[in-house]
């Protein structure tokens, strides 16, 4: 196996770039990190950032909607983009030669984009419906629900915002939203394929060399919620969560702590499957998931079950 060629550098901006040159593939792929992540959404708006990704893509820089949608989907680009706790996360992939002219584009989507007006109603309402559905998945809610009560907010706020917040938000707050997060200190850019470092580092000192810092708006930690609690759903099933503190990725143990959520949640072999449903047959699905951030770390448990078995089930 050949060594890996990586090189990182901060722009004097604080864009951090990494690229790994990798010669066996002919295509290249790459990722940004923005960070403005549901972390940032205003107070009783949950769900901007949200919004912002699906609205960062309707038009930038000198084109409208449908001839930015044309023009990647001719360079064979496939693309992504979500919000997350703490970033706006951008990916795309495709032939290696076509990656310059992807990333003078997205140079417009990151620091020109349009965020049409007159496309903002559309987005919300994709938003809502997609929330509404999620009113529809126990399974899904709980862990939504179990994160806001055992992270502290901001970092426990849904990633998708909540009902009430999107039925809140108005184009200003998504032009806000980009003017006060969207900074290059803080965004990290990284780029892996068959690519020339030199020719890859111009193309990103071009596009995004003029980028300015901002400070960041600063993060209030919050109180979590009850530490027990029920939320009435009427139905034949009854879905368990559990949270509890667990190591951070910038702890030495953190691999250690990953391996043991693995045996204890890692497949049909794991001690959960086993145990749980395979002998005592008392759920129909469970599993246990680690999340870490820097600063905290929990493990995450889930098991969906009848009502009759939810007690033996949760002991």
């Amino acid at each position: 196996m050949s060594e890996q060629q990586i090189h990182t550098e901060v722009l004097p901006n604080g864009l951090t770039v990494v690229m790994e040159k990798m010669p066996a593939v002919q295509s290249a792929a790459f990722t940004m990190l923005l960070p403005a992540g549901s972390i940032y959404d205003p107070e009783g708006q949950f769900g901007t950032a949200s919004l912002v990704a699906d609205m960062l893509t309707r038009g930038a820089g000198s084109r409208d909607s449908r001839q930015l949608s044309s023009d990647l989907d001719n360079l064979g680009l496939q693309r992504s983009e979500a919000a997350g706790t703490s970033h706006i996360t951008l990916s795309g992939a495709t032939l290696v030669d076509k990656l310059p002219e992807v990333l003078r584009i997205y140079g417009d989507i990151v620091l020109r984009p349009h965020l049409p007006e007159d496309q903002f109603e559309a987005a919300r309402e994709g938003a809502l419906q997609s929330l509404y559905a999620l009113e529809d998945e126990p399974r899904q809610k709980i862990f939504s629900e179990l994160k806001q009560r055992c992270v502290p907010k901001p970092w426990g706020r849904p990633s998708e915002g909540t009902i009430e917040g999107v039925q809140s938000l108005t184009n200003a707050t998504i032009e806000e939203h980009w003017k006060r997060n969207f900074r290059s200190n803080n965004a990290i850019l990284g780029i892996a394929g068959n690519i020339d470092f030199d020719q890859i580092h111009g193309i990103v000192e071009e596009v995004f060399g003029d980028w300015k810092p901002q400070d960041a708006p600063p993060l209030i930690p919050e109180d979590v919620g009850p530490k027990w609690d029920h939320i009435e759903h009427d139905s034949a099933q009854t879905h368990i969560g559990i949270g509890y503190d667990s190591i951070t990725y910038s702890d030495p143990l953190y691999y250690a702590a990953w391996a043991s959520v693995s045996i204890l949640s890692g497949g049909m072999s794991s001690r959960l499957f086993t145990e749980v449903r395979e002998k005592r047959g008392l759920c129909y699905s469970i599993h246990a998931t680690h999340s870490s951030m820097k600063q905290l770390a929990r493990v995450l448990c889930y098991a969906g079950t009848t009502n009759e078995r939810a007690q033996e089930t949760l002991d």
